[in-house]
């Protein structure tokens, strides 16, 4: 929380963290597993129990998602928009954590793909007990769901 002499000025919790994954797998693979937040609740159970897709025109979807990441449960309305096979960037429109960023880029390397990973993650309310976010453990819970996916991408090869 930020004080000032007038008062609070925010009650909004930022963390911040990249993470850098190499994939030795095709990048056209491994952007359509990434980015098929359709089958999230398949592919991923553990992370993402629930989906459900509000309306989709061209490559932008607005998606409700429940997504675990451990101990945080976040209950979010999401904007997903896709630049096929180089970009998937997901912006939280609504929910607890409104106005959080996940921006997910994918280059072509010889050993595969290099998948970057920005997030952006803004908490309010009762999402910001210390305890629930210790930032080490939510950047190891988030690069936990980007290794499973990793997986994914590797056996389908």
């Amino acid at each position: 929380m930020i004080y000032t002499h007038v008062g609070v000025v925010s009650k909004i919790l930022l963390t911040t963290f990249s993470l850098e994954k190499i994939i030795h797998a095709k990048r056209k693979d491994v952007f359509n597993i990434f980015s098929n937040y359709e089958q999230y609740e398949k592919l991923i159970p553990k992370y993402f129990p629930s989906i459900r897709i509000r309306s989709v025109r061209g490559d932008i979807a607005v998606v409700e998602e429940h997504l675990q990441l451990g101990d945080l449960e976040l209950i979010l309305m999401s904007k997903h928009v896709s630049k096929p096979f180089v970009l998937h960037e997901i912006y939280v429109i609504g929910g607890k954590s409104k106005g959080s960023y996940i921006r997910q880029e994918f280059v072509e390397i010889t050993e595969g793909t290099k998948i970057l990973v920005d997030v952006d993650l803004k908490l309010t309310g009762m999402m910001k007990i210390p305890k629930l976010l210790d930032k080490s453990k939510l950047v190891e819970n988030y690069s936990n769901l980007l290794d499973d996916l990793a997986k994914l991408c590797e056996k389908s090869v």
